[in-house]
């Protein structure tokens, strides 16, 4: 090939490089935000997600071994690596912290932990979004008293944008609001995926200081998805007091500790921690045992970010669709606004 390389050139080279994590390759993708040629020298300037990806050094080598075989072995390639939200980039980019709301198991209160969350932050001068990722049971519609409602569509360079609805100052998307609420969700794993990174990517979130991701229980696609491709502030675990309920969140808790999938674990939330009746408010009854949360923080070296006790005013304003958080006539309230404060302290001392 002639020595004489043009910017057409580097570019159809470019094109034998692929991002696997989007299954396509990172010039069709946008993902090319510079292309310098000075004689045999030529600089790429790349834009990804985030930085601390792994794809980033398997693109980056792909990038000099391609224009080399393609180009000429004389060449001198130099690669430099930008994350989308330093370029003011990606549908994520006003968004300034991710938390996960996980749990080991269903039935433990996680997306009533989530709801409540998202409004006490809220309620603290905070934008902030929530995300139902639970495939399992999309309950925060219901939450929030916008079940049966739709989000908008917007058109933005010929793509359809959803415009999150808005409820109690929290923007609001779900998997709940495109599904009937007695169907069954039978997805199988890439379809799952697809869904969330629509509700994720495909979104008018804005700017926001918080957004929410009330996670299915366990570990599974949507776990490995959000880890693998989005910048998660943290992660904050739900569990109930009993040893089997903190071992499944532990196992899920791990998951997130891997080398490849580190994110931070904030802290964990007991929720059914205890009993008090409404005529000796100065009792508890540890119904379903004492101790085990506090073992698992210690293990896992985080803190207990508090503990929610059973009481039929969560209940009740679940079903109502307004978050008990609210309510500023309980101590649940203040619950709630406590351990929101104790996730902003933890993400500061990151």
């Amino acid at each position: 090939m002639s020595q004489f390389i043009t910017n057409h050139d580097v570019t159809k080279a470019l094109k034998e490089v692929i991002f696997f994590a989007k299954q396509n390759n990172i010039v069709d993708l946008g993902m090319i935000d510079d292309i310098s040629i000075k004689g045999n020298v030529i600089k790429v300037s790349v834009v990804f997600p985030k930085l601390d990806d792994p794809a980033v050094g398997i693109v980056s080598n792909s990038i000099v071994k391609t224009l080399k075989t393609e180009l000429g072995e004389k060449i001198s390639v130099e690669v430099s690596s930008i994350a989308e939200k330093d370029k003011g980039l990606g549908p994520l980019s006003g968004v300034k912290n991710i938390v996960a709301v996980i749990a080991g198991k269903g039935g433990v209160g996680k997306s009533t932990i989530a709801a409540n969350l998202a409004v006490a932050l809220s309620k603290s001068g905070k934008a902030v979004g929530i995300l139902d990722a639970d495939i399992m049971g999309p309950s925060v519609p219901m939450m929030f008293g916008v079940e049966g409602k739709q989000p908008a569509l917007i058109e933005r360079e010929g793509k359809s944008i959803m415009v999150p609805l808005e409820n109690h100052g929290v923007k609001i998307l779900s998997l709940g609001f495109f599904v009937k609420p007695d169907q069954a969700l039978m997805w199988r794993g890439p379809n799952i995926n697809s869904a969330f990174n629509q509700l994720m990517k495909g979104a008018e979130w804005g700017d926001l200081d918080y957004l929410v991701i009330d996670m299915p229980p366990g570990t599974g696609d949507i776990q490995l998805t959000l880890a693998q491709s989005y910048n998660v502030k943290g992660t904050v675990l739900v569990t109930t007091p009993q040893k089997i309920a903190t071992s499944d969140v532990r196992r899920a808790a791990m998951m997130y500790r891997q080398d490849k999938l580190t994110i931070p674990l904030l802290g964990v939330v007991e929720n059914m921690s205890y009993f008090t009746p409404d005529e000796l408010p100065d009792k508890k009854y540890y119904i379903f045992g004492k101790g085990a949360t506090d073992e698992l923080a210690q293990e896992l070296d985080i803190p207990v970010l508090g503990r929610i006790p059973i009481k039929e005013k969560i209940v009740e304003s679940g079903d109502g669709g307004i978050p008990v958080v609210l309510n500023n006539d309980n101590g649940l309230g203040i619950n709630f606004a406590e351990i929101a404060d104790k996730v902003e302290e933890e993400i500061e001392r990151l």
